[in-house]
């Protein structure tokens, strides 16, 4: 199955918070994003840190990625966790998103795969294109206790649409288990202009030992494309993309 694209991501639509950050925040998390973009993780959390202290849901959120992703601090899922719910209940569409990551995964909290997906509906509401995609595998998987495969298609058409290039890839993988070329090829191509290393690694092990010749053409595609990529850098440079953006970062 295809990954939920939690690193390497394109960026997605952006969740605007309810709430105007102050300029002084504002300045606090790009300095700390910028900081993380560049590898800098040991100076980027006191930045996330100060800014968390306003309470803006998405500098709370920020923080709770750092906990997270032990960004300059040591790994606590447990503390990106209360970040998560503090932001989320705010009203933060990326702190639904990754709460329900944790809870759909037991880290850092009880597993909770009902919560996960009703936090996931919430995320997708606020403009969350790949909360969509989640929702897609859950259906697929068999989230109300048998798969849903058409369910799921569904959901990963409108995460397509909303721009999330690893629901591209879910669509691909079920075209071809219906031997559906075309629309794989279509699929796959879209999916190749994000320039993403992870989605060309993706295509490669999807497409595997193919002998058709569209399929081989996109796998050589993404081959060259990965061969001659280095490991993208998001660079915000505005408050809408730290929130959009920031499954991007060093993953």
């Amino acid at each position: 199955m295809v990954s939920r694209g939690q690193s390497d991501d394109p960026v997605p639509e952006h969740d605007k918070s309810d709430t105007a950050c102050p300029p002084q925040v504002q300045a606090q998390l790009l300095l700390g994003q910028l900081h993380v973009d560049r590898g800098w993780f040991v100076e980027a959390f006191p930045y996330f840190e100060a800014a968390a202290r306003s309470g803006h849901p998405v500098a709370v959120n920020m923080l709770g990625r750092a906990y997270e992703r032990g960004w300059g601090v040591p790994r606590n899922p447990a503390q990106a966790a209360s970040c998560f719910e503090t932001a989320a209940a705010a009203g933060e569409g990326w702190a639904m998103f990754n709460l329900a990551d944790l809870l759909l995964l037991g880290d850092g909290v009880p597993k909770h795969r009902a919560r996960a997906y009703r936090l996931y509906v919430s995320s997708a509401a606020k403009g969350n294109a790949k909360a969509l995609n989640m929702l897609g595998l859950l259906h697929e998987e068999g989230v109300s206790g048998s798969p849903d495969p058409e369910g799921a298609k569904v959901f990963f058409q409108a995460a397509a649409e909303g721009g999330d290039c690893w629901a591209e890839l879910n669509l691909a993988r079920l075209a071809l288990a219906q031997q559906d070329v075309t629309v794989a090829v279509s699929c796959f191509q879209r999916a190749l202009k994000t320039g993403f290393p992870d989605v060309c690694r993706a295509i490669i092990d999807l497409i595997g030992v193919c002998e058709n010749p569209a399929l081989h053409t996109v796998k050589a595609q993404a081959t060259r494309q990965l061969a001659g990529q280095e490991q993208p850098r998001i660079v915000s440079t505005t408050l809408e993309r730290l929130s959009s953006g920031e499954r991007l970062c060093a993953e």
